[in-house]
């Protein structure tokens, strides 16, 4: 499926994921921002943004997460980022790590919808390619999770495999959906800056296994 079709097209029947309540999440966001805060900017509906952001058409809050550091780490460093011919390693630019903190965040129960399995996904008509897609295609995804949203009212957001990281989990959650829910938002002090030489050496160490390390600008 290439999504070339309107969502809407279709009667959808989406399988639930029910995350207990005390459920840890991991996320990296700007050192300047809670941990647990939503993403008010609504993207526009066919440029820019990622995959599953709320849009001028449907515009709602959104905060991604990860379920363990590695993916969220690796779901915000890794996109499009190609193997040095050299050294053999993705080698990720200090700038993406620059002000940034990675944190834990503890949520109350939440019930969303699942694609992490290909059953999953033909239950909302959908293949890989919802989940695969980059760049330009981001506009068609955004599109199909405002219909997912339309079509099954009480989701409080989307789960999937992490595309970086499979089969860990990546997932959004939809402010609107939340309500009075409680997302608690944890710093971790080796983890709360990233650009420190500590920050640099703990996430090269979590990255070592996926051959991708952080270039910092000092000597090494």
């Amino acid at each position: 499926m290439t999504g070339n079709v309107s969502p809407a097209m279709y009667a959808m029947r989406p399988n639930a994921y029910t995350v207990r309540s005390g459920t840890e999440w991991w996320r990296v966001h700007r050192t300047t921002r809670p941990a647990a805060q939503f993403n008010p900017v609504s993207v526009d509906a066919h440029f820019g943004g990622n995959r599953f952001d709320g849009t001028s058409y449907d515009p709602y809050e959104y905060l991604y997460l990860a379920a363990d550091p590695e993916t969220a780490l690796a779901e915000t460093l890794l996109r499009s980022l190609d193997f040095d011919t050299e050294s053999g390693m993705r080698l990720i630019p200090y700038a993406a790590v620059a002000g940034k903190s990675l944190s834990k965040v503890r949520t109350d129960k939440l019930q969303l919808i699942s694609l992490i399995t290909e059953e999953d996904l033909a239950a909302v008509c959908q293949d890989s390619w919802l989940l695969e897609t980059e760049g330009d295609g981001y506009a068609k995804t955004r599109r199909w999770a405002s219909e997912l949203r339309a079509q099954e009212p009480d989701a409080m957001g989307l789960v999937w495999q992490s595309r970086r990281r499979r089969p860990r989990l990546a997932s959004v959650l939809f402010r609107d959906r939340c309500g009075d829910t409680r997302l608690i938002g944890e710093l971790v002090p080796e983890l709360q800056d990233l650009g420190s030489p500590a920050g640099v050496a703990a996430v090269n160490r979590l990255l070592a296994p996926l051959r991708a390390a952080i270039v910092p600008p000092w000597p090494e």
